[in-house]
C-alpha cells in the first residue's frame, strides 16, 4: 500500500506539473505566433495600399519626428514608417529589410505581370507556381512555404497577390516553439528528480499513520484469539455438561462471528504489506474455480438459488491458487446472501488473448451507481442497518480486491441492467 501510495503521489504531482507547464507554454507560444502574425499582416497591409511597388514605401518627409537621445540633451530626427490603417510602428529600415515580390492576373488566372524587383529566391520561372496558389486559393490571406500571401481584387477586375517572405519570423517561431518543449522537458526531468527524493518525506505522516493502524489490527486480532479460544473451548465444554440450550447456541455463534472477524482482519492487513504472504506458482484455474464453485452448490439449491457455471477447461494461471481459492469463495458466499429469493447465480471463467475473466452476476436489490465502488470498501454493507443477522461484516469484498490487485488484476462491480449484480476479475495470462 506504501509503494502504491508513493507511485500515485508521484503521477498527481508530475501530471499537476506537466499541466502548468504544458499551459505556460501553450500561452507563451500562442501569444509570439499572434503577435508575429499580426506584424506580417501589417506589413502586407501597408503593401496592399501601396500596391506592391518598393519605391512608394519610403517614408514620406513629414513621417520624420523629433527624438530625444537618452545619452544627451540635444535633438535630431529620425524617421518613422507608420501603417495608416493599424497605427503601428516600425522603424526607417522596416521598408529596406522587406523581402516581397508582387504578381498580378485575371479572373481565367492568366498572369498580366510580375515584380520580382524586392526578391532574390524567386525567378520568372517559378511565377507560375506561386500564381496557382493564389487563383485557387481566391481572396484572402494564406501561408505557402516560407511566404504569407495576400490576394486583393482590383477594380478593374484583375487580381492582385503580394508573396511577403516570413521565413526568419516562421523560423523563429518555431524555435521558441522548439525551446519551449526542450525546457519542458528539462524542467520535468528535474521536478521528477526532486519528487522522488522528497516523496518519503511528503508521504511519511500517512505511512507512519497506517503502519501504526496496521500494526494495531495486528496486536488487536492476536490478543482476540486466545480469549475467543477459551470461550469456544468453555461453551463446548458447558454443552458436554449441561447440555444443548439455546443461550449456548448463540453464544458459539457469535464467537465463531467474532472469530471470522478477526481472521478477516488478520488477513487484510497481510495483503496491506508490500509483498504480500502468498506464493506464485502455475496451476490449473479452472479446476480450482470449478472445485470452489461445487462447494457451493448444495447451499445454493438448498436456499433456491439455481447455478449457472461456464467455465473454459485447462486454463493456466501463474498465481496462488490458495487466495485465489479464496476469492471465489467470497464472490460464491457474497451472492449467497445478497442474491434475491429464487435468483440465479452465474459465474462464468473465459480466457480472451492474455486477459482471463471471471464473472460473476445475480439478482439483487437496486442500488445507485455511486455505491458500486464503495462495495470494495472494508466495513462497507450496502445495507446501512447491519441488521440482518444473515450478513456479514463488509469486508469480503475487500479481502477480493486485496487478492485481485496482488495478482496484478483488478476487480470491479457494474450494474448491467436493473436488478442485477456484476463482478468482474480481470487477470493477466502468461
Amino acid at each position: 500500500m506504501i509503494v502504491r501510495l508513493r507511485k500515485r503521489f508521484i503521477r498527481i504531482a508530475m501530471l499537476s506539473v506537466a499541466l502548468v507547464m504544458l499551459l505556460l507554454s501553450i500561452v507563451v507560444n500562442l501569444s509570439n505566433y499572434v503577435s508575429v502574425n499580426a506584424d506580417i499582416d501589417s506589413l502586407l497591409d501597408m503593401l496592399s495600399d501601396r500596391g506592391g511597388h518598393a519605391g512608394e514605401l519610403q517614408p514620406p518627409e513629414e513621417g520624420f519626428h523629433e527624438n530625444i537621445r537618452p545619452d544627451g540633451p540635444h535633438r535630431e530626427t529620425e524617421p518613422d514608417w507608420f501603417d495608416e490603417r493599424g497605427g503601428r510602428r516600425f522603424n526607417s529600415e522596416t521598408p529596406f529589410s522587406t523581402r516581397f515580390f508582387a504578381l498580378s492576373y485575371d479572373e481565367q488566372g492568366e498572369l498580366l505581370s510580375s515584380d520580382l524587383s524586392n526578391i532574390a529566391a524567386v525567378t520568372e520561372n517559378e511565377v507560375d507556381e506561386y500564381r496557382n496558389v493564389a487563383s485557387r486559393h481566391g481572396e484572402g490571406s494564406a501561408y505557402y512555404g516560407g511566404y504569407k500571401y495576400r490576394v486583393t481584387k482590383q477594380p478593374d477586375g484583375t487580381f492582385r497577390v503580394i508573396f511577403l517572405d516570413c521565413y526568419t519570423q516562421i523560423r523563429s517561431v518555431r524555435t521558441l516553439a522548439l525551446l519551449t518543449l526542450l525546457a519542458d522537458g528539462a524542467c520535468l526531468l528535474l521536478v521528477y528528480i526532486l519528487v522522488v527524493v522528497f516523496s518519503k518525506k511528503a508521504i511519511d505522516p500517512v505511512v507512519r499513520s497506517a503502519r501504526q493502524q496496521k500494526q494495531f489490527i495486528t496486536d488487536a486480532s492476536h490478543e482476540l484469539k486466545t480469549p475467543l479460544t477459551v470461550m469456544t473451548t468453555s461453551l463446548k465444554v458447558l454443552e458436554m455438561e449441561v447440555g444443548r440450550s439455546k443461550w449456548i447456541d448463540k453464544a458459539t455463534a457469535q464467537t465463531e462471528k467474532m472469530t471470522e472477524l478477526v481472521n478477516a482482519l488478520v488477513t487484510l492487513s497481510r495483503m496491506d504489506e508490500e509483498e504480500p504472504p502468498i506464493t506464485f506458482a502455475d496451476f490449473d484455474l479452472s479446476e480450482a474455480v470449478a472445485e470452489t464453485v461445487d462447494s457451493f452448490r448444495d447451499s445454493a439449491e438448498a436456499e433456491g438459488h439455481p447455478l449457472r457455471t461456464e467455465i473454459d477447461e485447462s486454463i493456466v494461471f501463474h498465481g496462488d491458487e490458495a487466495s485465489l481459492r479464496q476469492l471465489v469463495s467470497i464472490l460464491m458466499d457474497n451472492a449467497l446472501k445478497y442474491a434475491l429469493p429464487g435468483g440465479e447465480i452465474a459465474l462464468s471463467l473465459k480466457k480472451e488473448r492474455r486477459e482471463i475473466i471471471l464473472r460473476q452476476c445475480n439478482p439483487c436489490e437496486e442500488l445507485p451507481q455511486n455505491e458500486l465502488d464503495k462495495l470494495f470498501d472494508r466495513f462497507y454493507r450496502a445495507d446501512p442497518s447491519r441488521s440482518s443477522e444473515k450478513k456479514g461484516f463488509g469486508v469480503g469484498l475487500s479481502i477480493a480486491r486485496g487478492i485481485a490487485e496482488a495478482h496484478k488484476g483488478s476487480i470491479t462491480a457494474a450494474c448491467p441492467e436493473k436488478g442485477m449484480i456484476e463482478f468482474t476479475v480481470l487477470l493477466k495470462s502468461k
